[in-house]
Formats: C-alpha cells, structure tokens, sequence
C-alpha cells in the first residue's frame, strides 16, 4: 500500500538538487540522528513498463531522495543501493536503501596534506567539508554557517593515510568540550528551495526556544526507559598508536591517563573500566581529552529514554535537538514525571493500514 498521508518521496540529481520524479514509496521507514548518518528504506511499486521507465531513472551513488510532508522536508539523503525483486507472481518491486547526507562524508578520503593550527574546532569541521567538496565532482550541496565554540585545535591530517573525513570529524567531536554535527533538509522560506546544510553545536545542538510538550496520557503512545550498566563505566582509558620511532625496539601504543569518576566512587559505586582505541592518535594530551569524554558520555548506567508518538500538525519537522518536556502519570509514576529532554534521535514511519503516522523519538537528559 502506498503512503495516504501528506507525503511524497522526491527524487533529485545529487549534485544538482534538479528533481528527477516524484514517485510512489511503501513500506518506508526512516530515521536520523545527531552525529551520525540516518537511514531510509522503501519500496517503490513497478506495476508496468511506465513505472519501470521512471524507476530506471534512479541512480545509486548519485541521486538524492526527500521525505517530504505537509510542504515540510521531513528528511533527505543519498541513496546507496537498490533492489530490484520479481515476486512468483511476477510482482515486480525497486527496493532502495538512502542514507542522510552526512553519509557522503564516510564515502570520501582525505588526499592532501591538511593543517589546522589554534583554530576553532566548529572552523576545523567547515573546513574539512570544504576540502571535501572543493574536487571536481565533490560538492554535494552542502551548505555551513558560522557557529564558533571557543574551543581551539591544532590537528593535521597526512596525504596517503586515506583518513576517512567522518573519521576525522568523529575524532574531532568526541574530544573533551568537544561539539555536536548534523545536516538538515528544509526548504528557503523565501524561494521554497531546498536547503542541505552543516549545522553544528558546542556542546550540543539546540533547535527552538521553547519545549515541545508530550503527555501521557495524550500524544505519547508509548515508552520505555533502557537502563545499561553494561555499556557504562567509572574509569576510561584510550589508547592510540605508537610514537616509537625506533623500529628496533618494541612497539608500544601511547595511552591517556585513567580518568575516574570519583564521586561514583566514593558513593559505593564499583571500578568499571572503560577503554577505546584511537590508532592515528599518538598526542597524549588529545588522548587524555578522550578518556574525558567518553568517561563523562558513559558514567555510571547508560540511560537513552525512547518516546513513541502520534504525528499532528504540533509536531514540527526539526525535531532534533529540541528540547522537549515529559509529563507522564501511571502506576510507576503515581505522583507524575515532569522532566526536560533533548532529542538525539527520529525514527518515523508514515502511516498505512489505518496505522497514524507516528514517531519515535530518542532523548537524553537536558542540561
């Protein structure tokens, strides 16, 4: 069954944003976070020689595709592959898969010498996507701004490591005082053209000024709140490559120090140890901002509340990084929560089957 609800999938030239067809999508689902790359899936439906002369017209690696409702871009991405599928009735399916277009950065190397030196690490972001988009054939769209953190780095990146730029970026962005990146889809209010664009936040993304407010009972179908020892810890160590020059002697890789958490400690908490690899890191101080950071993300149990929720019209399309407030009464909570939480995270799923379209939403505390 084809989405009844008000949206429509466009499909556009990945450099160009020029529409190809706007075509029918089933089954679709798709989600998108802060710092990392979303996902879309769906089902276009080839029931004749016309449909499949349009379908054709989709070209993995370089055409775009926008989730679009009510007007409002809902989400946009780059679609990496496609399944054509013949059922034994000879019902034939294009299935595609699309990923946001921060993915584009997994899908490029760094192939020059790069140095950044004292500059603010929001610049440092802005210019690798620069650098990225500067070869013939690499500018995808994407728009920057002018956001500054206050937080320098000096980092350099070597012609011929073929670093990934979201490995750099991610490297970047998980440092002590470190940022938040994401891309957003929206349209120009002016011209109603579609905009891609690098928004990023230190320490965190913010989207509005005012908490969007679910109740339970009300807008809020359904929750849960995951509770994780297993991914959390007390003490964090990163270790990263060796600064041994001397090829004779044994190699060892450099290490931060043990971070602590020693509040936890000192409240009764056990010794949990944390550890990650950085294998292009040999600079003990980045190190040890590592440690830091992943100490601080991960201290103690690892709590990411999920939310589902109806779509209506008070429901906007920039959902992430807004700050939202929870007002649940039932028999766990007797006396009612009333909390503030930021999303980090969107999986939708229009509606189809008589199902409402709906949302779930993955949040953290605000701070």
């Amino acid at each position: 069954m084809t989405i009844t609800t008000p949206y429509r999938a466009i499909f556009c030239d990945l450099r160009t944003d020029s529409t190809i067809d706007i075509l029918p999508l089933r089954d679709v689902t798709v989600d998108d976070y802060i710092g990392k790359a979303g996902s879309l899936s769906g089902t276009i439906p080839v029931p004749n020689a016309a449909m499949a002369a349009r379908a054709r017209r989709i070209e993995e690696g370089r055409t775009a595709v926008y989730l679009e409702r009510g007007g409002d871009l809902w989400w946009g991405g780059i679609i990496w592959t496609s399944t054509l599928q013949s059922s034994d009735r000879g019902v034939l399916t294009l299935g595609i898969q699309a990923a946001t277009f921060d993915s584009y950065a997994g899908r490029r190397r760094i192939r020059a010498d790069l140095t950044y030196t004292n500059k603010d690490q929001l610049e440092v972001v802005r210019g690798l996507w620069r650098d990225m988009q500067t070869l013939p054939g690499g500018d995808i769209r994407v728009g920057e701004g002018a956001e500054s953190s206050g937080q320098t780095r000096t980092v350099a990146y070597r012609d011929r490591d073929e670093t990934l730029y979201s490995e750099a970026i991610d490297a970047l962005a998980a440092m002590d005082n470190g940022f938040e990146h994401h891309i957003s889809v929206y349209r120009d209010p002016a011209t109603g053209a579609r905009i891609r664009q690098l928004r990023l936040g230190s320490p965190r993304i913010r989207t509005g000024t005012t908490d969007l407010v679910l109740d339970r009972p009300g807008s809020i179908l359904s929750y849960s709140f995951p509770r994780d020892a297993t991914r959390g810890g007390t003490t964090a160590r990163t270790r990263g490559a060796s600064a041994n020059d001397n090829q004779a002697a044994e190699s060892r890789p450099e290490c931060s120090d043990v971070q602590v958490a020693t509040g936890l400690i000192t409240d009764g908490y056990p010794r949990i140890d944390l550890s990650s690899d950085h294998n292009s890191i040999t600079d003990r101080a980045t190190l040890n901002s590592l440690a830091a950071a992943e100490l601080a993300a991960a201290t103690g149990a690892v709590v990411i509340p999920e939310i589902s929720i109806r779509i209506d019209d008070l429901v906007p399309p920039a959902l992430l990084g807004r700050t939202v407030r929870l007002r649940i009464t039932d028999e766990w909570w007797t006396e009612g929560l009333d909390a503030r939480y930021r999303i980090i995270g969107v999986k939708v799923s229009p509606a189809q089957r008589g199902r409402p379209d709906t949302a779930e939403l993955y949040l953290e505390e605000a701070s």
